[in-house]
């Protein structure tokens, strides 16, 4: 029997296929005990579990690049971090050698007490960590059983379950599942804006779907609009083939626009940079004709690993960068990692409260002199072989920027003495992403050759909500006229200074929010290799001059619904 269900549309495409219903997991285990004479064989099968799991996920982390790895790798690297965690290891070791329970029971008695722990807790977002929790310990008791646990699908499927995590997005698509429709989860959260990038169709926020859709049932997703139709009838059948035909359409305009310019109708050249992390992406970059490298996040060289990368190391991967773009601008951003991710190679800071508030970007890099002088002579040697730019993550004040620019001089100075060939000017930028910078710009920016605005922490610490608090979804947006009015200034004062400036952060990649970026005054977007075309597109189609003439009735509204409305009658159809 026909069904119909709306959600929101988090990643756009049509999708047929065999709904597949996960339940929310529970770790439902009786209590058993164990005869003493069993406790260290019971021990050291937990262990053996605890070992697979940490192989499993390393496995997937050595196999992940460019996107995934930046998207996915945050949430292996919590993961990894969990599995490790002396109050849970311990808790469990105690639980079998003192309560004689069985590994199975151990770990749920665990579970629950960690969980009452979380929903103490006053922060919304801190409660909702038990989802990580959950996910580690399923893995865990899985591992305990032989069987697999988590990201789970066959071809052909439609995923229906409470919520997804990064993680399993790219194993679902691997497997085949065309589409997956969740009853929790927000538009803004780093599940959806994977999924965009993977072109997996993605529907969230579906109430009753885990209740009203069985197994098997045959399914029909819209990824734009949101709706879901379980049994589909002849008329919704032929809707679903136009919209694949249109889509098909879609993709091979697309594809001819890879030669093309980035030129308003009004005739006006804009800058199209590409966001990237690896070789592939760098490749993908340089194919759809990206003008350069506006933002090459030099993490991956830190993570998963038990020593920092030396200076040759860093060397030989900048000049890779710099070579793959045959002579197109290239930034690379100084580390960006907080301390709460690097525990491997030494830089952790044990107990920090807050790593989001924490020791991080250029606060670490200044906090740790070696660290910093060791990636600022690689990069130095790396401009030798093409043009290159250093950008300075997370920073809050003049100071900040101006250690940086006294380090960068005295190394490039001693780097010639030792005969090494570099550029004669590396220009050296700013990220503006904490609302101080933003605010202090005056104070330093001449102290900078070019600037980049990071929207995703901008946002966030601009509004105190975090994006992956879906509790606080309705409070995350770049829509929020403090936003726009900050993001106004930055760019008008770097205009009036003469400074080059991008938007780097997802805002930049969303071709819904290009024709409001314009009217704002950008001309350098920094975005994703797999959205590039679509912004180009959108970009093709606006008419500039008539956007500036229209941004003081943007910048009147009052709220995100005004800003919207302007959004939405300006924006060209997608």
């Amino acid at each position: 029997m026909r069904q119909e269900f709306k959600g929101i549309g988090a990643s756009r495409g049509s999708a047929l296929g065999r709904a597949r219903v996960r339940l929310p997991h529970v770790l439902e285990v009786a209590e058993e005990h164990i005869p003493e004479a069993k406790v260290e064989a019971e021990r050291a099968r937990l262990q053996r579990a605890i070992d697979t799991v940490r192989a499993e996920m390393h496995a997937l982390r050595q196999r992940l690049h460019g996107a995934l790895a930046h998207e996915i790798g945050e949430f292996l690297d919590l993961h990894a971090l969990l599995l490790d965690d002396p109050e849970l290891l311990q808790g469990l070791d105690s639980l079998i050698r003192t309560g004689r329970y069985t590994a199975d029971y151990a770990l749920r008695l665990q579970r629950d007490r960690i969980a009452a722990v979380f929903a103490g807790m006053d922060d919304a977002y801190l409660r909702s960590r038990i989802d990580d929790i959950d996910q580690v310990v399923g893995r865990i008791h899985a591992a305990l059983h032989n069987r697999k646990e988590g990201a789970e699908g066959v071809a052909g499927e439609i995923l229906i379950t409470d919520n997804v995590a990064p993680a399993e997005l790219a194993q679902l698509q691997a497997q085949g599942v065309v589409a997956v429709i969740t009853a929790a989860g927000s538009l803004l959260s780093h599940s959806a804006i994977l999924a965009r990038s993977l072109h997996l169709p993605l529907i969230v926020g579906v109430p009753g779907a885990l209740l009203r859709i069985n197994d098997g049932d045959a399914l029909v997703v819209d990824g734009g609009s949101g709706l879901v139709v379980v049994e589909p009838g002849p008329a919704d059948l032929r809707s679903h083939r136009t919209r694949e035909r249109e889509y098909i359409r879609e993709r091979k305009e697309l594809h001819r626009l890879r030669r093309e310019p980035t030129r308003t109708i009004d005739a006006v050249d804009i800058n199209l940079y590409a966001n990237a992390e690896s070789r592939e992406d760098v490749a993908e970059a340089h194919a759809l004709g990206a003008t350069g490298i506006g933002l090459y996040r030099t993490e991956f060289l830190f993570l998963q690993r038990n020593e920092l990368p030396d200076e040759e190391e860093q060397f030989r991967a900048y000049r890779d960068v710099v070579l793959g773009m045959s002579g197109r601008p290239v930034t690379i951003r100084t580390l960006d990692l907080g301390a709460d991710k690097a525990d491997r190679t030494g830089l952790a800071l044990r107990d920090e409260p807050n790593p989001a508030l924490g020791l991080r970007g250029v606060r670490l890099s200044l906090a740790r002199r070696p660290l910093l002088e060791t990636q600022l002579r690689a990069l130095l040697r790396a401009s030798g072989y093409g043009p290159l730019r250093v950008l300075v993550p997370m920073v809050t004040s003049r100071e900040e920027i101006r250690e940086v620019r006294s380090q960068l001089k005295r190394i490039a100075r001693e780097l010639r003495i030792q005969g090494h060939e570099i550029a004669e000017h590396v220009p050296l930028g700013a990220m503006i992403e904490v609302p101080a910078a933003a605010l202090a710009l005056p104070s330093f920016i001449g102290s900078v050759d070019f600037l980049s605005i990071g929207t995703n922490d901008l946002v966030q610490y601009l509004l105190a909500a975090d994006r992956n608090n879906e509790a606080l979804a309705h409070l995350y947006t770049p829509l929020h006229p403090a936003v726009l009015r900050l993001l106004r200034d930055v760019i008008r004062l770097s205009r009036l200074r003469q400074k080059p400036i991008a938007v780097c952060g997802e805002m930049a990649g969303d071709p819904l929010y290009a024709p409001l970026l314009l009217a704002l005054g950008l001309t350098e977007f920094s975005l994703h290799p797999n959205t590039l075309l679509e912004v180009r597109r959108v970009i093709r189609e606006c008419d500039l001059a008539a956007l500036r003439k229209h941004l003081p009735l943007l910048m009147r509204a009052r709220d995100r619904v005004g800003i919207e409305a302007w959004v939405k009658s300006h924006c060209p159809d997608q």
